[in-house]
């Protein structure tokens, strides 16, 4: 359900996460299960879970920058050992198969250090016969959620559902392929970046995530109470 109506703005990814799940009354969702994409998709997803009375957990996928330009996706990977990379990206930019695994290699470092910390050794929820909400705080090239929702698809879900509060049009219809539904706020034609549709869109923490987990009733796991300096790895996503 990709809604075009006249565009809001959000005042933190909290209130989008309540906006974003007063649209999924409509689904219907037999025992749904809210699974969010750290780290700004944590405060989004626990929203979620809240109005639906779900559990909640983390779903780690992160983004492959471009040589020398991080923020722009050229692929991500996800847990499982899914890796995507955009054909299309790496002919323009001129990136060889062999320089995208390098970099590739690169964030599964961060990969398995955000998995050790948010879950350690806590396997996920069994996800056969339930409805998984995976959340985002946008979605922008959507390479990211792709990953993920590709590494999810062979995992049992009955219903696999991708909800952000805004989407760029063209990436919230292409993944409709991959997820059974694309559930968003806003689609605007003038989307631009995802931080453009927030109040406050300052960078989510290690410590942010870990406080909505347990408050959402996962246990601390061993790698957060060793850690003392939360937040402190790398961009947001």
């Amino acid at each position: 359900m990709i809604s075009r109506h006249r565009p809001v703005r959000f005042q933190n990814r909290h209130d989008a996460g309540e906006q974003l799940a007063a649209r999924l009354d409509h689904a219907h969702l037999h025992a749904p299960v809210v699974l969010a994409l750290p780290r700004g998709g944590v405060p989004v997803g626990y929203e979620i879970a809240l109005a639906l009375d779900a559990p909640l957990d983390v779903f780690v996928a992160r983004k492959v920058g471009a040589p020398g330009r991080r923020e722009l996706g050229i692929g991500a990977i996800a847990e499982g050992g899914v890796v995507v990379a955009d054909a299309e990206m790496l002919r323009t930019l001129g990136v060889s198969s062999a320089r995208f695994d390098q970099l590739a290699d690169a964030e599964r470092a961060e990969l398995s250090r955000r998995v050790r910390l948010y879950r350690g050794e806590r396997a996920l929820p069994d996800l056969a016969d339930h409805d998984v909400v995976l959340a985002d705080d946008g979605l922008a090239t959507g390479i990211t959620a792709e990953a993920a929702l590709r590494s999810l698809r062979g995992r049992g879900a009955r219903r696999l559902l991708l909800a952000v509060p805004a989407a760029a049009p063209e990436s919230a219809a292409r993944l409709t392929g991959l997820a059974d539904e694309v559930v968003c706020v806003i689609a605007p034609i003038d989307f631009v970046a995802v931080g453009k549709w927030y109040d406050d869109f300052d960078q989510t923490s290690d410590e942010e995530v870990l406080r909505l987990l347990a408050a959402a009733g996962q246990p601390r796991t061993a790698a957060a109470k060793r850690s003392n300096s939360p937040g402190m790895s790398g961009p947001d996503g």
